[in-house]
């Protein structure tokens, strides 16, 4: 799936924390708005799977707001924004694997009572006995 740039807005601002002077005069953190429900990229089906899986990112209004200030380059926070852009919305849309459920097998649970024995055998030679 292809998002159009016309489609997310891209601001720099500069990063907090420790940095320097470095910090205080370069504009190196970068955020990301990408407004879901007016998306023309996105399905209604896909705008509903996002919208609920992204839910703690996402504004009242629809929007998505990712940051970026891992590296010292404005270019390369821009990069990667995009790239965790798609792949937030990729991970969004994908479907969980539907779990088969399993018997659990014989072997595993004479394993476990043999464990579980054993167990017991040795804290029962740590107590003390009153005969």
């Amino acid at each position: 799936m292809k998002i159009p740039a016309s489609e997310y807005k891209i601001v720099a601002v500069r990063s907090g924390g420790a940095g320097g002077q470095h910090v205080n005069k370069v504009s190196t953190r970068v955020e990301l708005y990408f407004d879901v429900v007016k998306s023309s990229a996105l399905s209604d089906e896909q705008k509903t799977l996002v919208l609920q899986k992204l839910r703690t990112k996402i504004t009242e209004e629809g929007i998505l707001r990712i940051t970026e200030d891992t590296s010292r380059s404005q270019h390369a926070n821009r990069e990667a924004i995009i790239k965790k852009l798609y792949a937030l919305i990729e991970q969004a849309l994908k479907k969980p694997k539907k779990r088969i459920a399993v018997k659990v097998s014989k072997a595993a649970k004479k394993k476990r009572v043999d464990n579980k024995k054993k167990l017991s055998e040795k804290k029962s030679l740590r107590r003390k006995s009153f005969e």
